[in-house]
């Protein structure tokens, strides 16, 4: 896999700049929206194929939407850090790399807690999500909604997973999210915080043992060319964040800004559809170049007793205790 040429990075006009000149009456501004995600990737396919058009036929193609997928501007760190900075508009990214800004992400980072994509979005949609939501624009974000990455499982290049004791002393690269980490040091594994860019290399280098993603991810991005094993450990299910520059968008127009959110709501919606058909798709295609594990619903809840027993405390004391408690009961409404 290429490493993304930085030099992306020096766009001659930033998005932030573009949407904040005066501009006369009738001149297009410009929007850029970048990602760390492959272009086949269903975020990837959405931002391109949904939000880029809805934005221009609510703006009467008075707002150009210009899509940098596949890590074009960077990685997802310098993604996020562009996004609060100011200079760039939007970024969609894996939760995880905003939680160590807004650690209140952490509460719905807990491992083994959503059963499927249902008990997930129903979560964070409701008040846990507008808390989140509030947190973020503290620091800098407005938050455009949530699109789903996926339940999470292990990839690696030693032998299949079955069991906790398969995973002592995996070195396994992880997101930079503290309850991710700390999941799988009490699972026995030797965690490492990566971003995204640097995970193919480090697995063909075998710098890393292992990685661990949602299936569409695993394909989109290769790593069966460099991993053999694949098992359906679903330890975690992801979001993808949505979030503006707070700085960019509130220098449109009250009329741009709503239209922006309605483009992206449309978004969402068609990219959830198509991560269920994708992930599918996605697997089917993983069974036929990996050797593929069924983890038993017995080792994923004595892997949920040890994790949880391990992280709890210290999500409550980073995400807050009212915000964790009010997630563990909308999960057990299910």
């Amino acid at each position: 896999m290429k490493t993304p040429s930085f030099a992306r990075l020096l766009a001659p006009v930033s998005l932030a700049v573009a949407l904040m000149a005066a501009t006369p009456a009738h001149a297009q501004q410009k929007l850029q929206i970048a990602g760390n995600f492959a272009v086949e990737h269903p975020s990837s396919v959405a931002v391109e194929q949904v939000f880029k058009k809805e934005v221009a036929r609510l703006s009467n193609n008075q707002l150009v939407v210009d899509v940098f997928p596949a890590m074009q501007l960077g990685g997802a760190k310098e993604n996020v850090d562009a996004v609060r900075s100011g200079t760039l508009a939007i970024t969609w990214v894996g939760a995880a790399f905003l939680s160590r800004i807004a650690p209140e992400l952490e509460a719905v980072s807990l491992p083994f807690i959503f059963a499927n994509r249902d008990a997930a979005f129903r979560v964070i949609d409701g008040p846990v999500g507008d808390a989140i939501d509030k947190k973020l624009q503290d620091k800098g974000f407005i938050a455009l909604g949530w699109m789903e990455l996926g339940m999470r499982h292990i990839t690696n290049s030693r032998a299949p997973v079955q069991n906790i004791a398969d995973l002592k002393g995996m070195k396994l690269r992880l997101q930079p999210n503290e309850t991710h980490l700390a999941t799988f040091r009490a699972l026995g594994a030797n965690p490492v915080a990566m971003d995204a860019k640097e995970v193919y290399s480090a697995l063909e280098q075998h710098v890393v043992d292992a990685q661990e993603n949602p299936y569409t991810v695993i394909s989109a991005s290769r790593y069966g060319e460099v991993q053999k094993h694949l098992s359906n450990s679903g330890h975690f299910f992801d979001f993808i964040a949505v979030v503006a520059s707070k700085k960019a968008f509130e220098q449109l127009k009250p009329e741009q800004q709503k239209l922006i959110r309605e483009a992206m709501t449309t978004t969402i919606a068609h990219q959830r559809k198509l991560a269920i058909t994708t992930e599918a798709s996605a697997l089917a295609g993983l069974k036929g170049k990996m050797t593929y594990t069924e983890v038993s619903p017995a080792v994923k809840e004595e892997m949920r007793k040890v994790a949880m027993a391990a992280v709890l405390d210290g999500v409550k004391k980073r995400a807050g205790a009212e915000l964790v408690d009010q997630v563990l009961a909308e999960v057990a409404k299910r």
